[in-house]
């Protein structure tokens, strides 16, 4: 299960050694890109709400039960119950806290792997490392990348071993955030016309927990069936996430989305639909996956602590760290030189000077690609078809894909790719199908897999409302910018801890950031209890050092990015001129919150009565 590994450094040679026309190949991306960018950016596509609300609806909870409004306290309200929020409660109860509701609005936990049920769904990061809490739930999953029905029930598994249901509020959405100053606690207002008191709150709402629809002119005229991917309705197309999708035999099919969704789901619907139309206007990097059952001999050769050293492993790989061994041995970690666009790190820093660094990064980032567009035509039977499945820029522009069927669906001969890139995306759609350059591909049903607001949680929006000391607003007191303490918390904002990739480190197994994060404010709310604090909240000057760290180290990846072809990552050709991650990466962070924490940081953020800290 494990190969020696090296440190996976920047490869030595550079593209013109290795035989690369670079300035074709820069040429071709850059017009591959030009293609593709819009000129309304992000704002091509449109919020699940209004009009469009119904589809958020939730198809899988059962009616929604009554119950009176909730006007009681906690001592800590976690407001989503996905991995994140169930890592915060989990951690929480571990440092000894009994009085935990975690607020969600699905009908159940597993926040992202609740929603979305779509035939195909899997992770795509390895079981062992992303499912959180193995050991301590006592479980090994029965796939090196687990679909999402094991996922699902594991993370129902996590809130029956940390006792989370007991006090959990389901089918609930939060309103408000009002901070009462006078008793130091919040008022947590929901759709529910619930107004209960918590001395802390922990918010974990996700960065993929809000689907869009793409603004496509007419899409309310469509007479025939729509839902998107994270809404999938079984009841039209039969079966189940395993696939056997049997109602759509006589359907004709269409697709809008070619991104990870798509990659997992487009098997099932080509082997199963009488015609699929896949409407793309970029396509992915689809590399192998080779997914496989879990070895039992290993699973039972495991020793305590296994999880922890396996994805500690994982994260210093794809970070550019040095390891005896890759554990996980994966597309991740054998393509880990290429992650710095995405996540700068000091590892990846301090191994070349910045010159030969980037010649090395172009050249290993072209081989890779080179690989990609050729297993395209080896598996594709069809050349132009092949033609237009090639990505055309860098690795790290896109969220890489893997799959071992989605290449080989478009040999089905009911299965049709309608590039879209010319006419910048879908023309518009009908009463009876959907326009592509004048043509109209008539269909019964339209399958929306246009993904989320990656990172927009409603508390960085404004949608949910946080009223801090003083009334003021967390969106009025960021007008000029995000100010927090480390990612968690900011001035003006007592006892408020918030989760997420915001001024805190990101990493392509997210839920091991999270895990860390949780045991951070585990840690904090423990001293607080323990030293009689009556407030959490960093200094406005310890807020500003920390701000002003993020933009010493802020990776400057503005010009990688304007040269990517447009998604999510680079705000749909729109880049962001600066990051707000911790430019270190995310295991020098974890090394500094420990250190922080060890050192006396704690002294600076509790705050005893209505004067200096505990």
């Amino acid at each position: 299960m494990s190969t020696p590994h090296a440190s996976p450094g920047p490869a030595p040679t550079g593209p013109d050694e290795l035989g690369l026309d670079i300035e074709s190949l820069r040429a071709r991306y850059r017009a591959e890109r030009d293609r593709r960018i819009r000129p309304d950016g992000g704002s091509q596509y449109q919020r699940l709400d209004g009009e469009f609300g119904y589809y958020a609806d939730d198809p899988y909870a059962e009616a929604e039960s009554s119950r009176e409004p909730l006007t009681d306290r906690v001592e800590v309200a976690v407001i989503g119950g996905g991995f994140g929020g169930l890592l915060a409660g989990a951690r929480l109860r571990q440092a000894g806290v009994t009085s935990i509701r975690v607020i969600e609005k699905g009908g159940d936990f597993g926040g992202t792997w609740y929603w979305n049920r779509y035939p195909g769904i899997h992770c795509d990061i390895e079981s062992y490392i992303y499912m959180p809490l193995l050991e301590e739930v006592g479980y090994v999953p029965q796939w090196k990348y687990a679909p999402g029905e094991e996922i699902r029930r594991h993370a129902q598994a996590i809130g029956r071993t940390f006792d989370l249901y007991r006090d959990a509020c389901f089918q609930t959405q939060v309103t408000e955030l009002r901070f009462d100053e006078a008793e130091s606690e919040w008022i947590v207002t929901t759709d529910r016309g619930d107004r209960m008191r918590a001395r802390f709150v922990v918010t974990a709402s996700g960065t993929l927990s809000e689907p869009k629809l793409p603004g496509i002119p007419g899409i309310t005229d469509f007479k025939g069936h729509t839902f998107h991917t994270s809404r999938w309705d079984y009841a039209y197309t039969g079966g189940d996430a395993d696939g056997g999708l049997h109602r759509l035999a006589d359907e004709r099919v269409g697709v809008i989305g070619t991104g990870a969704t798509a990659i997992q789901c487009v098997p099932h619907l080509g082997a199963d639909a009488q015609q699929l139309y896949v409407f793309q206007r970029t396509p992915s990097s689809v590399d192998v996956r080779g997914n496989r059952p879990t070895d039992s001999d290993w699973a039972q050769s495991l020793t305590p602590g296994w999880q922890r050293r396996r994805m500690e492993n994982f994260l210093t790989l794809v970070t550019g760290g040095p390891a005896d061994e890759d554990l996980v041995d994966d597309g991740w970690t054998r393509t880990a030189r290429l992650h710095q666009k995405l996540i700068p790190s000091e590892s990846h820093r301090r191994q070349l000077p910045p010159e030969e660094r980037e010649r090395a990064y172009e050249a290993a980032d072209f081989q890779k690609m080179n690989d990609i567009r050729a297993r395209v035509d080896a598996v594709v039977e069809d050349a132009d078809t092949a033609e237009l499945l090639k990505p055309w820029y860098r690795y790290m522009c896109k969220r890489p894909t893997f799959s071992d069927s989605y290449l080989e669906t478009f040999n089905r001969p009911n299965v049709t790719l309608v590039d879209t890139a010319d006419s910048h995306g879908v023309e518009r759609i009908t009463e009876g199908g959907v326009v592509v350059a004048g043509r109209e591909y008539a269909v019964d049903c339209i399958v929306f897999a246009t993904g989320f607001e990656v990172g927009m949680s409603g508390v960085v929006t404004g949608r949910l409302p946080v009223h801090g000391r003083g009334g003021i607003t967390l969106t009025e007191a960021w007008r000029q910018g995000p100010k927090t303490l480390h990612g968690f918390y900011s001035h003006g904002f007592p006892n408020l801890f918030q989760l997420g990739p915001l001024q805190n480190a990101s990493a392509v197994n997210f839920v091991h950031v999270l895990d860390e994060q949780a045991a951070h404010v585990a840690a904090v709310v423990a001293a607080a209890r323990d030293r009689r604090a009556r407030r959490v909240e960093p200094s406005a000057e310890a807020e500003d050092a920390w701000v002003a760290t993020i933009r010493q180290k802020a990776a400057d990846l503005y010009r990688f990015q304007a040269e990517c072809t447009p998604g999510y990552y680079n705000n749909e050709g729109r880049p962001r001129q600066r990051s707000e991650s911790y430019g270190d990466g995310p295991v020098a962070f974890h090394d500094l919150l420990e250190k922080w924490r060890t050192e006396g940081g704690l002294d600076e953020v509790l705050v005893q009565g209505d004067g200096g800290t505990a």
